[in-house]
């Protein structure tokens, strides 16, 4: 008596379907699972047992034998426990097997028959659905996140009786459908700050505008208390609207990390992540003995803040290389490689000096030189040099945060901020994988920032006065891009050249 099941798996952040093979055979009852079964996937011949029988179904007296396929991949979790207990009451003759095919599922078991929410199903129902399947039975927890994908049908299933009785087709389930115009429409704007709250801080609010035009990564320095952490706190609410594609690639990375809430179905909202400066390389990264995605990971598709830069671990910074030129994590260990998407905006904020008040009008700086040389030596040039814009933020008067008027919105300013986007996303509409002015190549730079004389002799006596490396050249172009497009300019003109020269220049040496 064999029995095939379509189980599912999540592989970094990627989904994968998993054959639930189960024999019934004559000799001595037992259950033994063979298919690089990990800790929870082993246990989980007790929770099937339980749960059949106290789902009101005899569990069978035989030698079972549970096969994962394909067997070179590990198996983890507990997503396992519904398609072994199907495929054990198929085997045994209570469903029929023909209503198994083309049907995938996904769930754990309580030792009731209930069904708990397992991590990872929108990736699931994404392979479920890209490799025919017509069906995919998922607890009810999970049923708005699966419900995304369109091309399958998604069943929410509560417990193991109901979901045996809808295969056998003694009761009917409505799929669940969701629209997900309607989750734009309704979240978008779910934000609890605004760019109106600062006051002041023109030049800088300018450099947020351009770095969210054009997806350029921040380093914003200056004394104490003069709204560095504020301003980062709300660029997530000026950056261009998430398209549906990107929404989904974002739930899939917080869905495979098991952060998404019961019944969310859809970030519609770009990510904001400040992780500790004490946190570490996996965690920033990502990784661990079952690689998982790090903050880098998290923030795919929005803001990454680094608060307190210098404080962080230098080995912990330099990991970050990779990611801010490439977009993608590669995790590899001896078994497997994974890799994660990583296509964030990094934004970072640090002081002048330890004590923080170096250039200071008001207060003194207690700090020695030697001790100012060894906190910025802590950022080593390489990973300066990919920060594209440098920016101060001094001091604010007291007098001037009483009477000035309350600034622009972060909706009027994502609003200039949307129609430069939408200028680049037709200059990149046949590069799948361009999708603002910071992620071009040389070529790409080479190709769409044509300068007339006047702005490139300003550009290489720029460069060559400041000292500036190849890949700031090519970011200052960037960004005068971003600049030109802001303004709805066809190329960059020379005060657009000017102005991203300026966000280049670093206050100190390293």
């Amino acid at each position: 008596m064999l029995a095939k099941v379509i189980g599912c798996s999540v592989t970094g952040v990627e989904g994968l379907l998993v054959q639930v093979e189960v024999d019934l055979a004559q000799g001595l009852p037992s259950f033994s699972t063979v298919g690089l079964a990990e800790g929870a996937v082993r246990e989980a011949k007790d929770r099937v047992r339980a749960a059949i029988k106290n789902a009101g179904y005899s569990f069978p007296q035989h030698r079972i034998t549970v096969n994962l396929a394909p067997a070179a991949v590990k198996k983890e979790g507990t997503g396992y426990d519904l398609p072994m207990a199907l495929g054990i009451l198929a085997a045994a003759g209570l469903v029929d097997s023909s209503q198994l095919e083309r049907t995938a599922m996904v769930g754990e078991l309580s030792l009731d028959g209930s069904i708990r929410p397992v991590p990872g199903v929108l990736p699931m129902a994404l392979a479920a659905c890209r490799e025919g399947m017509d069906r995919f039975l998922v607890p009810a927890g999970n049923s708005a996140e699966a419900a995304i994908v369109q091309g399958i049908e998604v069943y929410p299933i509560e417990r193991l009786d109901q979901a045996v009785e809808f295969l056998v087709g003694r009761i009917t389930l409505a799929p669940e459908v969701l629209d997900p115009a309607k989750l734009f429409a309704r979240d978008r704007d779910r934000y609890s700050v605004d760019f109106a709250d600062i006051k002041g801080q023109e030049y800088a609010k300018r450099a947020m505008e351009i770095a969210a035009a054009g997806g350029h990564n921040v380093l914003l320095t200056g004394v104490p208390g003069t709204g560095k952490t504020m301003m980062a706190r709300r660029l997530a609410t000026i950056l261009p609207d998430l398209t549906l594609e990107e929404a989904i690639e974002t739930t899939k990375v917080f869905s495979s990390a098991g952060l998404l809430a019961e019944r969310e179905s859809l970030l519609v909202t770009r990510p904001f992540r400040a992780p500790h400066h004490t946190v570490s390389d996996a965690g920033l990264i990502g990784g661990g003995q079952v690689p998982r995605p790090g903050e880098v990971s998290l923030a795919h598709n929005g803001v990454l803040f680094l608060d307190e830069l210098p404080e962080f671990k230098k080995h912990v910074l330099e990991v970050l290389r990779q990611p801010l030129e490439d977009g993608t994590v590669v995790i590899a260990r001896a078994s497997s490689s994974l890799r994660f998407p990583a296509r964030f905006m990094m934004v970072a904020a640090m002081n002048p000096c330890p004590c923080g008040f170096l250039g200071d009008r008001l207060k003194s700086c207690t700090c020695t030189p030697p001790q100012v040389q060894r906190y910025r030596s802590r950022l080593s040039g390489p990973l300066l040099d990919r920060i594209d814009m440098h920016v101060e933020v001094p001091p604010v008067a007291v007098q001037d945060m009483l009477s000035q008027p309350e600034g622009e919105t972060s909706a009027q300013i994502r609003e200039r901020v949307n129609r430069a986007r939408s200028r680049q996303r037709q200059r990149f509409a046949k590069m799948a994988d361009i999708h603002c002015n910071a992620q071009m190549s040389a070529r790409e730079v080479k190709k769409f920032c044509r300068l007339d004389p006047a702005s490139a002799d300003l550009l290489g006596q720029s460069i060559t006065r400041l000292g500036l490396s190849a890949r700031a050249y090519h970011r200052i172009l960037k960004i005068a891009l971003t600049i030109a497009d802001l303004a709805g300019a066809a190329q960059p003109s020379q005060s657009h050249v000017a102005e991203a020269v300026q966000y280049r220049r670093l206050q100190f040496d390293v």
